[in-house]
């Protein structure tokens, strides 16, 4: 027995090397990325430009660096690491790699909370987020209740979150027509998911809000290494599994809903991201760090590419993180087929 203990105490601290070596890797290809995407734009800025720029010197183009490119190389990084994060809690949940917000119907519900905030209200910055967070929150909580008879995991949820998130996106095209013709072509412009013109303005509230969710999901993050454990030992140690199910729930759906509310549905990173950082790992469970870092990467990589491809007008990068995705699923899914 002890043998067995000492050879999983081992397993285990390997494991935890890995994952802090492969966070470390991943912070500097953010740092990279990110001096990359300060430097990209209509006109290059050098390394030393940005550097000044980011300490204060005074200038037309600093102000560019500092007002327009390094909102939107945050907001990428932040972005992407919430999704990361809520694809790596919903994929745990799920205990399935399909199990993501954007699978199961989230990123829809959200959409259609957003949708109805655009075109009944006045759409402003505090109704698309309040219309975000109660749309993700209802398409979670149909979900959670149809499959209530197979429990809060496993293929049942990602079957029914498929299917609930077929059916949102049909209310969501039903809208879309209904609309007068500018707020349809607003809707479905920012239905495609973009970071073309975020400013400082855009960020502050959202950037705040998952801040706390993060600080409540690191609270909860030994609970839930205990779950993705199995149930049993979950309870053996005292967690509260419906509890801190619930909770999870909120703190992936409030992720989603705080990108949306601001960027639109940006499809697939949450669907990606988690598995990619466990492949990198080489962890049996679906650690949140490498999700989050992996989440990041994704999204600045994603959004230079959408940035370049047909300069000098940017695309959103919903498109290309779609593209990315697709391939991604379409790989995944032979791969289960093939297990099967």
């Amino acid at each position: 027995m002890s043998t067995v203990v000492l050879r999983r105490g081992r397993f285990s601290a390997r494991a935890e090397r890995r994952t802090l070596l492969l966070s470390a890797v991943l912070v500097l290809v953010i740092a990279g990325l990110g001096l990359l995407g300060l430097c990209y734009g209509a006109t290059w800025a050098s390394p030393a430009k940005v550097f000044d720029a980011l300490g204060g010197a005074r200038g037309g183009s600093n102000v560019v660096i500092r007002e327009w490119r390094l909102p939107r190389v945050l907001a990428g990084l932040v972005f992407g690491a919430a999704l990361g994060l809520a694809g790596a809690i919903f994929q745990n949940l799920t205990r399935n790699p399909m199990g993501s917000p954007d699978v199961i119907g989230l990123d829809a519900g959200a959409y259609t909370g957003a949708l109805i905030a655009i075109t009944v209200l006045s759409g402003t910055s505090a109704q698309l987020a309040l219309g975000s967070a109660v749309g993700g929150v209802v398409a979670a909580a149909a979900v959670y209740l149809l499959s209530l008879g197979g429990g809060l995991s496993g293929l049942r949820l990602v079957v029914i979150g498929i299917a609930v998130n077929a059916t949102l996106t049909a209310v969501n095209s039903w809208i879309v027509l209904r609309a007068e013709l500018e707020v349809a072509i607003a809707a479905v412009g920012w239905s495609a998911g973009s970071l073309n013109g975020v400013d400082w303005a855009d960020l502050r509230i959202p950037f705040a809000v998952l801040a706390v969710l993060l600080v409540l999901l690191v609270l909860r993050s030994q609970a839930v290494h205990q779950a993705s454990l199995g149930d049993a030992v979950a309870v053996t140690t005292g967690v509260g599994l419906e509890r801190l199910r619930l909770q999870l729930v909120l703190i992936g759906v409030g992720c989603t809903a705080t990108v949306t509310a601001v960027a639109g549905p940006i499809a697939f990173i949450a669907l990606a991201a988690p598995q990619i950082g466990r492949r990198l790992a080489r962890s049996p469970g679906i650690p949140l760090l490498p999700a989050a870092l992996t989440g990041a990467v994704l999204l600045q990589g994603a959004d230079l590419v959408a940035q370049a491809l047909l300069a000098p007008v940017p695309l959103p990068v919903g498109v290309v993180s779609t593209a990315i995705g697709g391939c991604y699923l379409i790989w995944l899914l032979t791969k289960e087929v093939r297990r099967t």
